[in-house]
Parts: C-alpha cells; structure tokens; sequence
C-alpha cells in the first residue's frame, strides 16, 4: 500500500509551487506529519509534513523544478516489504530474502553519507542547521533545541559552539553576525532561489511604483529600556512570552496611524483607500531571505496580545509554517535593520503600503536632557534612530513628520501596561 505525495494548495490564490528542498531520500523512514520537503511559492516559503508514516519510496519531481498544485511529487510505501529500493523500476525479480531474515528488511542506506550526517539527520532540524553543525563539529544529538517541537534551530547550534570549552575547534561566528560564512568560492555562478526571484521583482516594482521619500527622528528609548529591564523576566514567567522592543514599536506606530489616517492608506487607481484597522506588517529576517507577516486587527490587541502575535509570526515565518494568509493584507510595515547593529535604514515601501517604518539600533549616546526648571545637563541615555520611508504620492513631508512626532513623544512618554 501506497500513499502519493502532493504539491498543497497554499491558499485560493496559489496555482503552484517549486520543490526547493527533499528533507528525505528514498529508502529513509517517514513519520506522519513529519517534515518531508521544502517549497517556495509566491506568497511564503513552506515546510511540508509527510500525509502518512512509512517509507519514501519515490520522488517524482527533483528540486527545483515547479508544479501545479495537487500534482503527485513523491510516493510513500507502507513498509510493509513491499517498497523496492530508491532505484529505476525493474521486471527482474528480486532475491528471495533468508527464511531466519526479520519480518521487516530495512531498505539500504543511502551511500554517501557519514556516520555523523545520519545522527544529525535524526535530529529535527533544517538541512542549513545540519550544514552549520557539521563545519563546526557539532553533534546535534547534544545540543538542545529550543524551535517548535524540539526542532533545533541555527542560533541553538551557535549557543552550543560559544559555550564549549572542550578541545579546539573552527572559530565560531560572533553572536552579532548570525549567518554562516556561503558555501560558494568566489567566481562560481549560483542560481538565485525562488523567494530571492521573487523579493528581486517586488523591490523594483515597489522602486517604480512610489515616489520614496525618508525622513529619520531621534528617539530616547530610555525609559522603555528601563521598563523592560525591570519586567521581561516577570512576564516571560507569567505569560512564556519574551518580552521584546518590537510591541513597543509597533503600539507607538498604532497611535500616530489613528491621528494620521492617510499613513495607513493604499492607492486605488486615483482614490485612496482609508483602512478600518492597522494590519500590521513585521518583517522578518530568514538565512534564505526576508518575509513580512502580518498581525491582523493590531489595532484591536492589547500590548501582550501584540507581543504574542508577533512571537507567533516570527517563530511560524523561521520554521516555514506560515501560510499565504498570513503575509497578505499589510497596511503599514515595521523592519528592524538595527537587530543586526545598523544605526538606521533607508526601507523601500512594502507595496501597496504607502510607509514604512524602521528601527535602528538601540545604543547609548551622550546627550543633552533638559529637566522641569529649564537647566541643560549630559547624560547617558538609550536611543534609537527611527526611519520613515513615506509614498510623496499621497503622504506630504509635514504629515509625514506629523506622524513621527507622534512615536517619538508616544516612546519617550511611555505609560502604557505592559503586562
């Protein structure tokens, strides 16, 4: 018994897929819901789980090849005895098994791996984490995992090379630079990835589409740091969320929208669409590109309710479980150049967005602050360079920075509970 392995319909508007990565080779065990392969769409890049447990019998369709959805890819036996090995089909009869063999024969193990790849293979983790633990000696089996399901993730392997102390090893990449050194020499001519294809062509329409305009404030961020040095271990307890800078961001965002309106617009032809709520979109930067989910309603959600939502967004967005609904419908975008040490960034507008906002590094500077009698003083104080890229289209400059005063003042001023 056999069952087939399908390219999924994504959602109403996805017709097909590309097939950028097998997490299993024919002959390996299968669990149900297990992930089983990897594909690119143009909404979102996904993991797909296997539809039953077993073993993979075939793969009809090599990566990088694309497909209409509900097209057969691949075939899982039962294995039952039945499934032949992972090679072309023969009439030729295959030898009888020993009568003291065991009830179920293993299929032969795929030639060309180690002994170390096939206990890292066992691990849940993504074939970049396996790579990543191989040029550093890793064994995947020690490290534990702090991804969905136990899934060991890229940083977990990172966290675990800073921490041992045992015999020399390759040098580890600083905290600050998280992605792996390419595994290209220069001069070698790559193919770009489906979602790199597709972030190409949307960067250039959104350049030809809106007349980009940026304006940047300076923000003192010293009373939220304050605030959150004092509470995220207290509300991680209480609520098994991180508590990160990003609501902050967002909430602040979501006031200035309800006074500036037209910022939370799009162009229709020669009118404006005025939306009902704040469909916020959080970009989130992937080892294979960047996606911007988007919280729905933010608007209507409490400050825990947009910390969850955007913890959810970002874990489903690295663990390619979002689904087209959940990057459609952005009507103002967030991006955090500044978790990678940018001072601040220059974003082009999320298209049919006519902002976007974003947050440089958080850092401590010198400055003058005036207090209640009018007298100056230095001192060291927390702040961030907040970036504006506005459509002049629609937004003039002085609703634009309008707009940012109002985050400015909202940041600077913060009363709101957290939680």
């Amino acid at each position: 018994m056999t069952t087939d392995v399908v390219m999924p319909q994504m959602g109403e508007s996805i017709f097909e897929g590309t097939i950028t990565k097998w997490l299993k080779k024919p002959g390996d065990k299968i669990q149900r819901d297990e992930p089983l392969f990897e594909i690119s769409t143009d909404k979102v890049d996904a993991e797909i789980p296997a539809p039953a447990s077993g073993i993979l019998q075939e793969i009809k369709v090599s990566e990088g090849n694309t497909v209409q959805v509900n097209t057969v890819v691949g075939v899982i036996g039962d294995g039952s005895g039945a499934t032949a090995p992972p090679k072309a089909a023969t009439s030729a009869p295959t030898p009888a098994a020993p009568a003291a063999a065991k009830k179920e024969v293993p299929p032969p193990p795929p030639p060309a791996r180690a002994p170390e790849e096939d206990e890292d293979f066992d691990v849940r983790s993504s074939p970049l984490v396996r790579k990543l633990a191989r040029e550093h000696n890793v064994d995947l089996a020690k490290v534990s995992g702090t991804g969905t399901g136990g899934r060991v993730t890229k940083q977990d392997v990172l966290d675990f090379v800073e921490r041992r102390t045992a015999a020399p090893v390759p040098a580890a990449p600083s905290r600050q630079a998280t992605l792996p050194a390419p595994a290209v020499i220069p001069g070698d001519l790559v193919p770009m990835s489906q979602m790199r294809k597709i972030i190409a062509q949307r960067m250039i329409e959104s350049r030809r589409t809106s007349a980009h305009v940026h304006c940047m404030f300076e923000v003192d961020m010293t009373r939220i740091v304050n605030l959150r040095n004092k509470l995220k271990n207290g509300f991680e307890q209480r609520h098994g969320a991180r508590l990160t800078f990003m609501p902050f961001f967002v909430r602040a965002a979501i006031i200035a929208l309800q006074q500036s309106p037209i910022v939370n617009s799009s162009l229709e032809g020669d009118s404006i669409r005025y939306h009902k709520h704040v469909n916020a979109g959080i970009a989130v930067a992937l080892d294979w590109g960047l996606i911007v989910p988007v919280l729905k309603s933010a608007d209507e959600l409490n400050f825990l309710g947009l910390q969850r939502g955007i913890t959810d967004l970002g874990e489903r967005a690295r663990s390619k479980k979002l689904m087209p609904a959940d990057v459609e419908g952005a009507t103002f975008t967030i991006t955090n150049p500044g978790q990678f040490g940018a001072v601040f960034g220059l974003p082009i507008i999320n298209q049919p967005n006519v902002a976007i906002m974003g947050v440089g590094g958080i850092t401590k500077q010198p400055m003058v602050v005036t207090d209640r009698d009018g007298a100056d003083s230095i001192a060291i104080r927390s702040v961030v360079h907040l970036t504006l890229g506005y459509d002049h289209r629609i937004v003039d400059g002085a609703v634009a920075d309008q707009f940012m005063a109002v985050v400015k003042k909202a940041l600077e001023d913060w009363s709101e509970e957290v939680g």
